[in-house]
C-alpha cells in the first residue's frame, strides 16, 4: 500500500469501499521517520507494531510500543507516531466505526458491549501486550483480522466484525474494560491536559483549512494564544515535530493524494498545496515520500 492514506487526516473517510465501516492499512518506515503525523478522526483504531519500535502518542500520553504490541485509540483522540530505534518499523492499523458492530435491533450486545465502548465507560485498554492474559487474547484476534484483510476472501467483512465482537466479549468476560470517561469529560474543562489537546487540534485544523495559503507561525501562535517561542516549544512537545516541519509534511501528503487521485499537472498541485516553487516542491516530495512526484503518480494502484 502507498505510504499515504486518507486515514491520516481528521476530515477524510477511512472506509475501504461503499458499505464498509472499516479500513485496514500497513506501512513501513525508516529510522527516525514520522510514522503518523498528529491527527484525529471519528473512528476508533487499533495500531499494531509488526517490526521495530514506535513512540506512539495518544493525547498527552506517550507509549513506546515494541514489535508485537498494539495501542487502542478512542474516537476523536489526537494521536501520532514516530519510528524509534535504529532499524525503522512496520505497522498495521485497523480503523473502524463502532457502527460496524451494531445490529438492526437494540439488544443486550448493544446495551452491554457497544454503547459502553462508544461512551468510553468500558473500552479497550490503551495498550495490548503479548505477555498479558487479556493482551494476548486481543492480539490473537487482531492478527486474525489482519490476515483476513490481507486475503480478502469472500465474506471477510463478516470475520472482521465477528472478531471485533469477540475482542469485546473477551474484554468484558475478564472484567478488564477501561473507563476513560474522565478524560472525555475533561475536554470541556478549561484546565489540564485536555486543554492542551484541544489547543493543538485548533492549530491542526487551521493548517488543514489553510494548507494552500501562506501560514505564519505568528498566526498559529495567536490561536492558542502563546508567544511564537512558547508556541514552537508547545507544538514540538505535543507532536515531536516543529510547526514548519508539520506543515510541510501535511502539504506533501495532500499533494500525494492529488497525484494519486487526479490528473492535474504537478505544477498546479504544488501551488494548490502551498508550494510556490515547483523545484522546491519536487525536492521536498522526494525527501518525504522517497519518490519523485511523477514516479509516485505512476504507482496509483496500492499494494496489497
Amino acid at each position: 500500500m502507498e505510504e499515504l492514506d486518507r486515514s491520516l487526516f481528521k476530515e477524510e473517510n477511512v472506509r475501504n469501499g461503499a458499505g464498509r465501516l472499516f479500513g485496514s492499512y500497513e506501512y513501513r518506515y525508516g529510522p527516525g521517520e514520522h510514522v503518523v503525523d498528529a491527527h484525529w478522526h471519528n473512528e476508533m483504531e487499533w495500531f499494531y507494531v509488526a517490526e521495530g519500535e514506535v513512540r506512539f502518542q495518544v493525547g498527552v500520553d506517550t507509549l513506546v510500543l515494541q514489535a508485537g504490541e498494539a495501542a487502542f485509540v478512542d474516537a476523536g483522540e489526537l494521536h501520532a507516531g514516530h519510528a524509534s530505534g535504529s532499524h525503522g518499523c512496520s505497522f498495521y492499523a485497523l480503523v473502524f466505526d463502532p457502527a460496524l458492530l451494531s445490529g438492526a435491533v437494540y439488544d443486550a450486545v448493544e446495551e452491554k458491549l457497544i454503547q459502553p465502548l462508544r461512551d468510553r465507560s468500558a473500552t479497550f485498554p490503551r495498550r495490548a501486550m503479548p505477555d498479558a492474559g487479556l493482551g494476548s487474547s486481543l492480539l490473537k484476534e487482531l492478527a486474525a483480522i489482519r490476515r483476513a484483510c490481507r486475503e480478502q476472501k469472500p465474506g471477510y467483512e463478516a470475520e472482521v466484525k465477528g472478531r471485533l465482537l469477540m475482542m469485546l466479549a473477551v474484554l468484558h468476560a475478564g472484567g478488564e474494560a477501561a473507563d476513560r470517561r474522565i478524560h472525555h469529560e475533561a475536554a470541556r474543562s478549561p484546565e489540564g491536559d485536555a486543554l492542551k489537546v484541544e489547543r493543538l487540534k485548533r492549530v491542526i485544523e487551521h493548517i488543514r483549512v489553510h494548507c494552500g495559503q501562506p501560514i505564519r507561525i505568528a498566526e498559529l501562535a495567536a490561536l492558542i494564544p502563546l508567544s511564537e517561542g512558547q508556541f514552537i516549544r508547545f507544538f514540538r512537545g505535543m507532536t515531536g515535530q516543529t510547526p514548519i516541519g508539520y506543515i510541510k509534511a501535511y502539504r506533501i501528503r495532500q499533494a500525494a493524494l492529488l497525484l494519486r487521485e487526479t490528473d492535474r499537472r504537478i505544477a498546479d498541485i504544488a501551488l494548490e498545496t502551498g508550494f510556490d516553487n515547483v523545484s522546491y516542491f519536487i525536492r521536498s516530495f522526494q525527501a518525504v515520500m522517497k519518490s519523485s512526484p511523477s514516479d509516485f503518480r505512476r504507482r496509483r494502484e496500492p499494494e496489497r
